[in-house]
């Protein structure tokens, strides 16, 4: 299993190249046991949700031969993809600020991705 950080990264990579909005990482290890990080986009309609998450997991399958261990939400506007210490939630934007994850975990801190995803 590839470090949680470098998973994140490139999590975000794809999620980046893919035209996500958005992009955010927390790092929820030191506020739950639930995961180390939880990655956080938006996307522009269920088909792009869609989308994203089928790219997530084909690249990051490609790139770091790591399958998420469960899926969730195929049919909605929120999907996560569960890698175990990374879970990643791409939401429509309205599902987005419904469940406002950023604050519930407003504890936890946010990781740095300037590195990894681009300028819009």
């Amino acid at each position: 299993m590839a470090d949680s950080s470098i998973l994140v990264k490139e999590i975000a990579k794809v999620l980046d190249e893919k035209k996500a909005m958005d992009i955010v990482a927390i790092k929820t290890e030191e506020v739950t046991i639930v995961s180390d990080y939880f990655v956080i986009a938006s996307a522009t309609s269920n088909t792009h949700t869609k989308a994203l998450a089928d790219d997530v997991e084909y690249e990051i399958k490609q790139r770091l031969d790591i399958a998420p261990e469960h899926i969730e939400g195929r049919a909605t506007g929120w999907i996560l993809l569960d890698y175990g210490t990374v879970i990643v939630h791409i939401f429509q934007h309205e599902d987005r600020e419904y469940y406002n994850l950023e604050r519930l975990w407003a504890d936890a801190q946010v990781m740095d991705l300037s590195d990894v995803i681009t300028e819009d």
